[in-house]
């Protein structure tokens, strides 16, 4: 069952789903469950959110050296760590964070992985200016900054087949205590700050959600439209 969409943008449908609390593992299941059913056209374009118990994660070029605190270590405070097939180093996801996972097709597209990178920075900006909250981009450092603090990470996968995976991790409410593990996307020189720390006022989940499905809406073109979260995660939305 879907609800109505969004905003009337004009363009192809983009589901959205929210799946609320997940461990990792489990989403990125889904993800790669949902990719292949996107590039046997199966499914339309599909953007999941998503909030983590803790976990961290290191990308294919992610050096070990920057966990501040050993992995083992991090295990046995209860956060969950992995090594992941996106691009970038190491981060934080963790409750009080939006995840949001964009399962789409990119194949036609110009401008290739760097645009889509671009494109989702654009989205999170948009939304943030919604929370009274400047955000941009600094050249050479991939995610959105406040100043020389981050408020989103970004790291994706593009599969053979022009799939999307992985994502971005939007600050809500997040502990930025969990980030002194780290050296947050390998940067030591800057920092990491939240939507709450910036306005004490932090959206829900669900509000964050809302926020920034309309605005990958506008970036990307797409009519966006939200399904049922009693949908399960097996793969195969309904």
């Amino acid at each position: 069952m879907k609800a109505d969409s969004t905003q009337p943008n004009a363009g192809p449908t983009c589901t959205v789903r929210l799946l609320g609390r997940m461990d990792y593992d489990t989403a990125w299941e889904f993800q790669k469950s949902l990719a292949e059913r996107r590039a046997c056209l199966q499914v339309p374009d599909t953007l999941l959110f998503v909030e983590h118990p803790p976990t961290y994660t290191l990308g294919l070029g992610g050096r070990e050296d920057n966990f501040r605190t050993p992995p083992s270590e991090l295990a046995r405070l209860g956060a969950v760590v992995r090594r992941v097939d996106r691009g970038g180093d190491v981060t934080f996801h963790g409750p009080g964070q939006l995840v949001g996972y964009p399962v789409i097709s990119l194949e036609g597209r110009r401008g290739g992985v760097l645009r889509y990178l671009r494109e989702l920075e654009e989205v999170l900006i948009v939304a943030l200016k919604h929370w009274g909250v400047q955000a941009q981009t600094i050249r050479r450092h991939t995610g959105v900054w406040v100043g020389n603090e981050k408020i989103a990470a970004i790291g994706v996968k593009v599969t053979t087949r022009h799939i999307t995976q992985h994502g971005f991790a939007l600050n809500l409410s997040t502990d930025l205590r969990f980030f002194d593990h780290i050296v947050p996307c390998g940067i030591p020189e800057k920092g990491v700050t939240s939507i709450g720390r910036l306005t004490g006022y932090a959206p829900s989940l669900q509000q964050a959600a809302k926020t920034v499905a309309q605005a990958f809406g506008e970036v990307f073109h797409r009519c966006m439209a939200w399904e049922d979260a009693s949908a399960g995660t097996d793969g195969n939305p309904s």
